[in-house]
């Protein structure tokens, strides 16, 4: 069965005083129906503008190259107008910060219900009761009163739940997750994942989580796609990519974790920072910051992501991690 989500070289470059940079740099990765799929790494590393890619949000000026198919639909190149009926109704956003993302003196009932009139064309009351489902699928107590409410008077994982009953007003095969648990506490945040992954099961829906924390994909996700100056470094299956890491970013990710049996230890910083628009370094974009990097590194042309194992892609020539576990991923308990 076809993906339903099948990116291939996505490239997008953006505007700047110096001529147009590349974000976003030969990207391939699949999403199947009824799976959970990691995008991780710092930030601008290229994981957000990625799902903007694939909702057509880019900003004034950039340029796309490359293959975002999506059900039947190719997005690299579509036309705005096009893009209406994608976004919201067959592809939909849920962004790291629920306070921004609902309007505040609007209630929730109509900023639920104007998505399913005008993309499901159901009349007012017919929205309203699908409202109060929703709301009562996410797990908001009396979603009555809830429809009468602003989202003031929620907490933020409450608003987090309202934004995934937005999301998913207007029933989207693919639902993009852009840091679903920031500044939420741990507790809360197990929530959020448990809900994705329900979701997941009861309605056969998509998702893909943007991340910089690999312990909230080793909850939930099957596959985990990193990023670093806009390329992918590395891919596989979340259980192998997490336990046994080939590239040294996605180990320096996971050394800068909390040590779920030694919560006293220092954390381990990655060195440096990572490189800003158009400032990418030649030969592998991590090498001023890997304590492995050889003269090789240094040079271009920049490593490729290949096969290294079944499902398993590593930009990363030298592979000094190879056969070497990590430790143990501090992982969001969701059950």
């Amino acid at each position: 069965m076809a993906p339903l989500l099948e990116v291939r070289g996505l490239r997008v470059a953006l505007p700047t005083r110096r001529g147009p940079q590349l974000a976003v740099d030969d990207v391939s990765f699949d999403v199947d129906a009824g799976e959970i799929v990691g995008l991780a790494g710092e930030s601008g590393s290229g994981k957000t503008m990625t799902a903007m890619t694939l909702l057509g949000l880019l900003p004034p000026g950039a340029r796309t190259s490359g293959s975002a198919h999506f059900a039947g639909t190719e997005l690299v190149g579509l036309r705005r107008r096009a893009f209406r009926d994608v976004r919201g109704r067959r592809i939909a956003m849920v962004s790291q910060d629920p306070a921004t993302a609902l309007h505040p003196i609007l209630t929730i009932g109509t900023q639920l219900t104007e998505h399913m009139r005008h993309h499901l064309g159901l009349s007012a009351a017919a929205a309203r009761a699908r409202a109060v489902e929703l709301l009562a699928d996410v797990r908001i107590p009396d979603p009555e009163q809830a429809l009468r409410s602003y989202p003031g008077q929620f907490s933020g994982g409450m608003r987090q739940r309202i934004a995934i009953a937005v999301a998913l007003a207007a029933e989207p095969q693919l639902l993009l997750a852009d840091e679903p648990t920031t500044a939420l506490d741990v507790t809360v945040q197990a929530g959020i994942l448990r809900l994705l992954d329900r979701l997941r099961r009861e309605k056969e829906l998509a998702v893909v989580v943007i991340t910089h924390d690999l312990g909230v994909l080793s909850a939930v996700a099957s596959r985990v796609h990193v990023l670093y100056g806009g390329r992918l470094a590395e891919s596989g299956p979340a259980a192998t990519l997490l336990t046994r890491p080939r590239h040294p970013y996605t180990r320096g990710l996971l050394d800068a974790l909390p040590h779920p049996e030694a919560a006293a230890a220092p954390l381990r910083p990655i060195p440096g920072a990572p490189p800003s628009l158009g400032a990418v370094p030649p030969g592998c974009p991590f090498h001023p910051r890997c304590a492995f990097a050889q003269p090789s590194c240094r040079v271009d042309p920049r490593p490729e992501a290949v096969p290294v194992d079944p499902g398993h892609r590593l930009a990363c020539p030298p592979d000094p991690l190879r056969g070497r576990p990590a430790e143990p991923v501090a992982a969001v308990r969701t059950s």
